[in-house]
């Protein structure tokens, strides 16, 4: 049975009705608060009670009751710091759970039951809550088994065989093998996805050179029919010129004048005189013709070659 201060503490707190009393209104709930803390207290007299203001994720805060202690779950393991807050509207809704780290003791990082950085714990006794089903010393018990499994300051994944586990057991244990094959194929996928993401990158990066490739290849193709087009425009520009019929070549250029005749002939003696001296050169590098024919001829040559070359100059002067 509770403490008799134990018992003075709760009924002071309950039906205070001073400025500081607590948030429980209805009076019906107040009396079963009672009795499930006396309850706890009986089986649980480590836990110490005391009233406190709670702040809500929304920012409301409330004036209600908490009970702090250590729980020994195991005689191998640390125990196990505890905060229950009961509530404003306990017990249609579960307590609110807190386990609090120690300096040598910190919260294990990966546990499927307890927040690492909050402390805060979800067991699925308390995701279940159903009143009047669900009360505060199963609630307590509840989180002693499960802690003697899986204590929240050391990772240990091998339960303790038990020869007759009750279900609820059963489901915690099942709960918990269940959140570390969950975390185990999170980690696998996150691995296969950062896998798949960098072949999609090299993929999009080939891709992007593939297409500027084409691009490159397309501008080609049309730069090489426009230049196709030009061809045959001029084909039949010079098709058109030559009037369509074969002709020999002297006849495709028709001198238009006398003197452009007479600048034609001198060009093409010159041109000839040119390839003749260069004939002699090579000839007296041979040895076939001796040098003084040689000189002789390229003098006589050259005479003639100038006369052409300037009656070439004196035709372009009087055209311009």
């Amino acid at each position: 049975m509770a403490s008799q201060p134990s018992v003075q503490f709760i009924d002071a707190a309950l039906f205070c009705t001073s400025p500081f009393a607590l948030s429980y209104a209805d009076p019906y709930q107040k009396w079963l608060i009672r009795e499930h803390l006396l309850s706890l207290l009986q089986y649980f007299p480590s836990l110490n009670l005391s009233m406190d203001t709670f702040f809500h994720n929304d920012g409301t805060t409330v004036n209600i009751l908490k009970a702090t202690g250590d729980l020994q779950v195991s005689r191998s393991t640390p125990k196990v710091h505890l905060t229950i807050w009961l509530h404003q509207n306990y017990p249609h809704i579960a307590p609110i759970v807190f386990v609090s780290p120690t300096s040598t003791c910190p919260i294990h990082r990966d546990h499927p039951f307890v927040d690492p950085n909050s402390g805060a714990t979800t067991s699925p006794y308390l995701l279940s809550w159903l009143y009047p089903r669900s009360n505060l010393l199963d609630l307590v018990q509840n989180l002693v088994n499960l802690f003697s499994h899986n204590h929240p300051f050391a990772y240990n994944s091998a339960f303790s065989s038990l020869s007759h586990p009750s279900k609820r057991e059963a489901l915690d244990r099942l709960s918990c093998m269940l959140h570390y094959d969950v975390a185990a194929i999170r980690a696998e996928t996150e691995e296969e996805i950062e896998g798949l993401l960098a072949l999609q990158f090299e993929m999009v990066k080939r891709v992007d050179i593939a297409t500027s490739m084409m691009i490159g290849l397309e501008h080609e193709e049309k730069n090489l029919k426009r230049r196709a087009m030009d061809l045959t425009d001029e084909a039949d520009v010079l098709m058109n010129w030559l009037g369509g019929e074969e002709i020999e070549e002297e006849e495709a250029f028709e001198v238009v004048d006398k003197e452009s005749s007479v600048m034609l002939d001198s060009l093409a003696a010159d041109m000839s005189l040119e390839d003749l001296i260069y004939a002699l050169d090579k000839a007296v590098e041979r040895g076939v013709v001796d040098f003084d024919v040689y000189i002789s001829q390229v003098r006589k040559l050259a005479r003639e070659q100038f006369v052409h070359r300037a009656l070439v100059v004196k035709l372009e002067g009087s055209v311009m």
